[in-house]
């Protein structure tokens, strides 16, 4: 998104923008806290976030295809830079600049699948629960049972303002389960990119992925991703470098990848094209939601999402307040009565013994993290 793409705040909500940025300028502590103005709301609530992992299900299913160590590493890090634009610049695309989802519930949740076809094999579902409110935590699973691959992750944000622009911290991880043929399986742990939103003052805000975040396997292979704006590798915005280096054990020489995320890359020593999503996406497949259970998403924030897109924001700020303190009393009920929310397919765990192992191998900051384990049970019941 441009920089200079500067009409995207509506006229009328020019003064509350300005006071936003304002009240962001002397805003201490978690940005996430904030009431953003409704203009700049996604009508999209973080719960669904989770679906651009697998916006091509094929590069996702492809990763068991690979015949060995080597290629495999390099077929996750090809899934993993294809799901980048997806998650952070798809709403520069449909909304013309960056919004701010929906903050989820706790207990919110989030069902979808893609259906099995030749070219990937089976089925490909998601399952997404919102597991904590304060901090915002959210977990989820998607696996296609038929090629035996299985992604199952938590991310929260930890978000301050900087130099005029908003830091993501993104806080989590995701570990990938592939069974082999042999019986065996291989893991590996997906580290996240920090974020940078800019654009603020112009009233449209994108999203510049900072720093560096790495997928270490439990064969030894590495893939250190570093990430960076314009002024760097090509001077490009969304440009991105990726090494993937082999095990001590291993005598080949490291695969470097040069590109950028939101468009396409390819290997430095043969200029081969290494990935490439400008081509269209395949979107997840969701329940109608006359068929949800209130709990789910789109059911759950239909009033506000309707609002938002029809631009009646009166009515969205409205259905918002409602769902906001029907939250708050749920709390005070829980609080009063000495309960706490159970959690329908997750399990939390202090302790994620996948990243301590896998994450030594790569000296991770920090040396461990907690973790949500999926209980397994089915998507829809209960819902």
């Amino acid at each position: 998104m441009s920089e200079q793409a500067g009409e995207a705040v509506p006229a009328a909500q020019k003064s509350s923008w300005t006071s936003f940025l304002k009240s962001l300028a002397g805003f201490t502590g978690d940005l996430s806290a904030m009431t953003a103005p409704p203009f700049i709301l996604s009508p999209t609530s973080l719960t669904e976030f989770p679906a651009y992992w697998c916006e091509r299900p094929e590069l996702f299913a492809a990763i068991a295809d690979g015949k060995t160590e080597q290629a495999r590493a390099f077929a996750v890090l090809k899934w993993f830079i294809s799901t980048l634009k997806g998650q952070y610049t798809s709403r520069n695309e449909s909304m013309g600049s960056e919004k701010k989802p929906l903050n989820p519930v706790l207990g919110e949740l989030f069902y979808g699948y893609w259906p099995a076809n030749a070219a990937r094999g089976g089925k490909t579902t998601l399952v997404v629960e919102q597991v904590s409110h304060h901090p915002p935590i959210t977990a989820y699973r998607i696996e296609n049972l038929e090629k035996g691959v299985i992604l199952t992750g938590h991310s929260a944000q930890k978000t301050s303002f900087s130099g005029g622009s908003i830091i993501v911290k993104q806080v989590g991880h995701a570990t990938l389960t592939v069974s082999l043929p042999s019986g065996e399986t291989e893991e590996y742990l997906i580290t996240l990119p920090r974020l940078r939103i800019d654009g603020l003052w112009y009233g449209s805000p994108y999203i510049e992925l900072a720093e560096t975040s790495y997928i270490q396997s439990s064969t030894g292979w590495l893939s250190t991703i570093e990430y960076k704006g314009k002024g760097y590798f090509s001077g490009k915005s969304h440009t991105f470098k990726a090494t993937l280096t082999p095990p001590s054990h291993v005598h080949t020489s490291p695969h470097v990848i040069e590109g950028t995320w939101h468009t396409t890359s390819k290997e430095l020593h043969s200029g081969v094209t290494f990935h490439d999503v400008t081509s269209p996406k395949e979107e997840i497949t969701v329940a109608p939601v006359e068929q949800q259970g209130e709990w789910e998403s789109r059911k759950l924030w239909h009033g506000v999402a309707t609002g938002i897109r029809e631009g009646d924001f009166e009515s969205a700020a409205t259905f918002k307040g409602k769902i906001e303190n029907e939250q708050r009393q749920r709390r005070r009920d829980e609080s009063a009565n000495g309960t706490t929310w159970e959690l329908k397919h997750f399990k939390h765990i202090e302790y994620d013994p996948v990243y301590e192992r896998l994450g030594k191998l790569f000296k991770a900051n920090p040396p461990t993290e907690d973790g949500y384990v999926y209980l397994g049970n089915s998507p829809r019941s209960e819902s």
